[in-house]
């Protein structure tokens, strides 16, 4: 793709994700427009064994968006980054088509072994604010990721992710919608556990306090008949 091509694609897409602009020109003052027209210059020149013009290139785009692409990362079509500042994408990254970042995401590894080290995002994901991907596996097509998780294992397609380390709390075979980015309406299973403990504690305070209403109406019971003895004998 051309660079006329791909100044044309990145404004299709951004002005089809972020509802807050309001005309194509505005898009040549977003972070993920500036930050993508370097990351393919570099990634070209990576691909072509000049290593080192790649990296002055990607290095310029962080200076300028604060946002972190190796050249050596493979992404695919239709990458959208709302916001960004603060975005790291690793060398040996592999991100799908249709993926959305929001900022502070980090797609990253968990040392320094070589070989694939960074996470595969596949076509249609989701990643909220703050969310870190560390280590060499798979985002499965289709899923959320959950604002400020930590995902350090693989993730199957059609799921929904929060907390840390990363929880998977919602498994569906139905299609996430590219324009579904909420990243706000999602399962909490700490607020869950915490309210079916709630709920517990509830249930077994309302059966003491019967056991403790029985008890007292048992010693009226007997009073009453030892009354009633008492009286019989007099």
């Amino acid at each position: 793709m051309g660079i006329i091509k791909n100044i044309k694609e990145e404004i299709r897409i951004i002005r089809e994700r972020d509802p807050a602009i309001h005309s194509s020109m505005e898009v040549f003052l977003y972070p993920s427009f500036r930050v993508m027209l370097h990351y393919r210059l570099a990634h070209r020149l990576y691909l072509k064994k000049h290593y080192f013009l790649a990296r002055c290139i990607s290095q310029r785009g962080v200076r300028k968006t604060g946002i972190e692409i190796h050249p050596g990362a493979s992404i695919g079509s239709g990458f959208f980054i709302d916001h960004g500042s603060g975005v790291i994408i690793g060398e040996t990254s592999i991100i799908g088509n249709n993926v959305t970042l929001y900022q502070g995401v980090t797609l990253g590894g968990t040392g320094k072994e070589t070989g694939k080290r960074h996470p595969t995002i596949e076509d249609n994901v989701m990643i909220s604010a703050g969310a870190k991907i560390l280590g060499s596996f798979t985002i499965g097509a289709n899923s959320k990721i959950g604002a400020g998780s930590v995902v350090l294992e693989e993730v199957p397609p059609n799921c929904t992710v929060v907390g840390v380390p990363g929880r998977i709390v919602k498994r569906e075979n139905e299609t996430i919608p590219r324009e579904s980015m909420d990243q706000i309406h999602l399962p909490d299973p700490i607020k869950e556990d915490i309210q079916n403990l709630q709920r517990a504690n509830s249930e077994l305070t309302n059966r003491l306090l019967d056991m403790e209403n029985e008890i007292r109406q048992l010693k009226k019971d007997r009073q009453n008949q030892e009354r009633q003895k008492n009286n019989e004998i007099i």
